[in-house]
Parts: structure tokens; C-alpha cells; sequence
């Protein structure tokens, strides 16, 4: 520093000549503008951190531009860029298709109660229609439960042959369709498969 230059040259920042403080004045109408542009163009509660990386920018690479018509172009130019960075990276993360938790909760696993009623009175039609067959049919759905294949309970409970087994099989689903009513479901519609 020259011993007759101003003293205010010591307070002002490095690379900010005399024209600093218009050059101020116009970055700040610049970023009112940069501001209410990218708020309408969807960048909401991002806009003020937008427009604060467009004058970093402008002040980091382009601190020899000082005049409106300078400034004013190429700001709307990085901010267009900008806008478009945020929103690749907010469609990356899934911003656009989220879905409040309040407004709608996630789907729970456990199902609901009208289902879970529903199969609790299945549940004991199916348990009262097999306490009420004869002891062969019972011996057969329990071995089935277990999930013993048709040879085995073939061999398990005697029979001459495999088709004997298959016989006794449609015999008793048959006779436990007829004692709930001629359908499986709760409801009706499957048939006795």
C-alpha cells in the first residue's frame, strides 16, 4: 500500500477496487430478483440458498464484472444452471413423488381387523366342521397339516393303494365343504378347490 493512498483501501476486501460499494448496491437488487425468479419457478424454500451460491459464484470467478448490464445476464444464467442442478438431484432423491406421513401413513404390515375377524370365524367353521367327521377323515387332514406327502399317509394309515388315499381325500373335503355351507371362503365364490 502507497503511502498516499486512502486508508479505506485497507478496510476494503482483496480484489474489490473503489467501484465496491456500487458494485455492492448491484449484487444486492441482482440477488432480490435472483431470489423472486427461482421462488417462481418452484425452488420455494430453496431459493434464498440458490441465490447465495449465484453471488458467491459471481463474486468468486467474476469479481471484474461491475456493471448491471454485466451482472444481471450472467447471474439469471448460473441460476438457470443452478435450478436445474437442484432439481436432477431432488428427483434423484424422490422430493417430487414424496408423500406427507401426516396426510398419508404408510401401509402397516399387520392386516386389518375386519380380515382378521374373517378368519377367525373360517378358522372356527373349518375347526367344527373336522371335529364333527369321522376319525379317518380327521387322522387324514392332520396328517396333511403336518405336511406329509399322499405315500406316506398311505403308509401310515394302511390303505391298499395311493388312489385309496386320493379317494378318502376328496371324499372328506367334500363332506367339510358341505358342513361350511358349500364354499371355502367366508364369502362364496372359489368353489370346493
Amino acid at each position: 500500500m502507497t503511502p498516499d493512498a486512502p486508508a479505506t483501501a485497507a478496510a476494503r476486501p482483496e480484489g474489490l477496487g473503489p467501484a465496491a460499494p456500487a458494485r455492492t448496491a448491484i449484487l444486492s437488487r441482482i440477488r432480490e430478483r435472483i431470489v423472486a425468479f427461482a421462488a417462481s419457478r418452484g425452488a420455494g424454500a430453496h431459493a434464498e440458498d440458490l441465490a447465495q451460491e449465484v453471488l458467491v459464484l459471481i463474486h468468486e470467478k467474476y469479481g471484474h464484472l461491475d456493471r448491471l448490464e454485466d451482472l444481471l445476464p450472467l447471474a439469471f444464467q448460473i441460476l438457470r444452471f443452478k435450478l436445474a442442478a437442484h432439481r436432477r438431484k431432488a428427483a434423484r432423491r424422490g422430493e417430487y413423488d414424496a408423500v406427507d406421513v401426516d396426510v398419508c401413513p404408510p401401509a402397516s404390515d399387520a392386516p386389518d381387523p375386519a380380515t382378521v375377524l374373517e378368519r377367525k370365524e373360517l378358522l372356527a367353521k373349518l375347526m367344527g366342521g373336522i371335529a364333527a367327521m369321522g376319525e379317518r377323515c380327521r387322522e387324514l387332514f392332520r396328517l396333511k397339516l403336518q405336511g406329509r406327502t399322499f405315500p406316506e399317509i398311505q403308509s401310515l394309515l394302511g390303505a391298499a393303494s395311493l388312489n385309496t388315499v386320493y379317494t378318502w381325500d376328496h371324499r372328506c373335503r367334500k363332506q367339510l365343504l358341505e358342513t361350511l355351507g358349500g364354499t371355502w371362503a367366508g364369502t362364496g365364490g372359489r368353489g370346493e378347490t
